[in-house]
């Protein structure tokens, strides 16, 4: 059978499934294109359907005026899919993605966080299982698969074939001379269980996790060379690699990818046997491929010697001439070699500028954050310095009409001079202080005084307030407390909490406007908790409350708490949220870990 045949094969029993399940059924008369989805069957058409059957019934529920399609196929289908156009998104293996990346330029948008008889960590999720019969002594480790029959599904096939080759080959084995027969039994995967368990090969390569879901198959096979792999509930023989990706192509529909992403992102393991989480490094793959020279490093492989002979043989035996052009040949190779490493160093050096822009984007992306908030705080700034120019301007129009009624005098012309001065210099503080927070640069990690921030902070959110609420700061850290922390980044997580408690309380009464900061410290680290005593949030505001584009205000972007989780866990701490428990209102406690030097005396 062709792999149109059975791509459209895979078509016909996707669609019979959905109208029987009433899932991905194209919708007639909408406007729209329907939202094309192709997944790798690796345990046939019928159980991809049924397993990816929550996917489609989110984006339908998210995506009502769109009709959902899943179309499960093998791998060289799934390929012709992907380059004619004929999906929108593929859901595959992470060697198969990593192989779609280089040759059709897929991107990936989330990656699988959980799934049927999976791993809860999208990052350590996929691995291969070498298996054998259960009474079977002549397999015990990967070496003695020397001389011995394996069944895979194809070579192809990552956690089926390609994971186990990376695990062989550092053993010093080579499958395909250092085996008495590779037998390529096809998908789905449970022919290579059924192969093993025939007596047609001693072993086979599976997926890991693919045994423990099949109890009635567990009493039989053995996992041969279990390793320990921590957080991976599942018996593996390789390392294990991160989860499925779901990519868009290039043809794929910005607005579209962008709705499937935060569809797919709200849904919950609680209600859903798949959740997804933000794309996971997918290096790991690459190192696989690379050390194997296959994928998108395959032109890798060298010519051997011993190739070059078998395939001049007859021109080397007849003439002696040849010999020297052999020898040419030979240095032709090696230049090639040159030309080669040349451009593996040149990939290597745009790999470093490429990690360089991404540096710089993460730092954009705080600088904007910090815009944000002082686009947020700087519109009554007028106000602010209205105050000192207003009173600059007085004193000058008093020294003007002393001058022209001849009253000056030194003591007064100098009582003058001095408030200008002073008023000056309490504007050139509040500018001060908004271009320090706004300015650009590369975030540092220095010894810092949580107590000194935290108050520079208050008076930097209060200077931008025409009607600025009193902001009570309690200090219960023990003397000489120190935070190595970039105190740019906390400080801006700092204003958007009081800014976001300001606007809670903004409209309540003048004494429900009190917010406070309060910093102590125990054995998990140090805290420091911003307490408003606004309207309560409901549990289920509270759950959504630090997911990305999630918002309780009407001109809200919904990113601001999102950003200051983010850069709490970059210094090893966290965010929380919590009702106050000594009367209305919210309380967000960062927490950060203590600096060495200041943890003497914990208890």
């Amino acid at each position: 059978m062709t792999c149109i045949h059975q791509m459209w094969l895979g078509v016909r029993v996707a669609t019979l499934i959905a109208l029987l399940c009433g899932v991905g059924l194209p919708a007639w008369g909408q406007d729209k294109p329907a939202v094309r989805i192709g997944v790798l069957a690796y345990l046939g058409a019928d159980a991809a359907v049924e397993e990816w059957t929550p996917v489609a019934t989110q984006l339908r529920r998210a995506l009502p005026d769109r009709s959902v399609e899943l179309l499960s196929l093998d791998h060289a289908a799934l390929n012709k899919a992907a380059q004619s156009g004929q999906v929108d998104f593929v859901i595959t293996n992470p060697g198969h993605y990593v192989e779609l990346e280089a040759r059709v330029r897929a991107s990936r948008i989330l990656t699988l966080q959980t799934g049927a008889a999976l791993p809860t960590s999208a990052w350590q999720a996929v691995g291969a299982a070498v298996i054998t019969l259960a009474g079977n002594p002549q397999v015990q480790h990967l070496a003695d698969l020397r001389g011995q029959r394996v069944a895979i599904v194809g070579k192809e096939a990552f956690s089926g074939y390609q994971a186990v080759w990376r695990e062989l080959a550092a053993e010093g084995i080579d499958p395909e001379r250092d085996l008495r027969a590779l037998h390529l039994v096809g998908l789905p995967m449970d022919r290579v269980l059924e192969a093993v368990a025939s007596g047609a090969a001693d072993a086979g390569f599976v997926r890991a996790c693919m045994v423990e879901s099949r109890p009635e198959w567990r009493a039989r096979f053995r996992v041969v060379a279990p390793r320990a792999e921590p957080d991976f509930a599942c018996a593996t023989s390789t390392r294990v690699y991160p989860n499925w990706p779901i990519a868009t192509l290039p043809h794929t529909d910005s607005a579209l990818a962008r709705a499937v992403t935060i569809a797919l992102l709200e849904m919950r393991a609680d209600s859903s046997p798949i959740t997804w989480t933000v794309p996971a490094d997918y290096q790991s793959v690459h190192d696989l491929q690379r050390e194997l020279m296959i994928g998108p490093y395959a032109n890798l492989r060298v010519p051997t010697l011993t190739a070059l002979v078998q395939r001049y043989w007859p021109w080397l035996a007849g003439l002696l001439g040849l010999i020297v052009l052999g020898g040419f040949y030979t240095l032709h190779v090696e230049r090639q070699v040159q030309a080669r490493t040349a451009a593996l160093r040149q990939a290597a050096r745009e790999r470093e500028e490429l990690q360089a822009r991404l540096r710089q984007s993460r730092e954009q992306a705080e600088h904007m954050a910090r815009l944000s908030v002082l686009g947020e705080l700087s519109g009554t700034l007028a106000h602010e310095l209205n105050q000192p120019l207003a009173a600059i301007g007085n004193y000058a129009q008093s020294l003007l009409r002393r001058i022209d009624n001849q009253r000056l005098t030194p003591e007064a012309a100098r009582e003058a001079a001095s408030e200008m001065a002073g008023q000056a210099e309490r504007a050139a503080g509040v500018l001060g202080r908004i271009r320090a927070f706004a300015k650009k640069r590369v975030a540092q990690r220095r010894p810092t005084d949580p107590v000194a921030l935290v108050q520079e902070s208050v008076a930097l959110f209060r200077g931008m307030q025409v009607h600025a609420p009193a902001v009570d700061v309690v200090d219960e850290l023990r003397a000489g407390t120190m935070l190595t922390v970039d105190a740019l980044q906390i400080q801006q997580v700092l204003l958007n909490l009081l800014k976001n408690g300001w606007d809670a309380t903004r409209h309540l009464p003048p004494e429900r406007q009190l917010l406070t900061v309060r910093l102590h410290q125990d054995a998990g680290g140090v805290h420091i908790a911003v307490r408003d005593r606004g309207d309560a949030l409901s549990s289920e505001q509270q759950l959504h409350l630090f997911e990305p584009f999630f918002t309780t205000k009407t001109d809200g972007l919904g990113l601001g708490l999102s950003i200051c989780r983010s850069i709490a866990e970059a210094h090893g701490g966290r965010l929380d949220a919590a009702t106050a428990q000594d009367g209305p209102g919210l309380q967000l406690t960062l927490t950060l870990p203590h600096d060495d030097r200041s943890t003497t005396g914990l208890s």
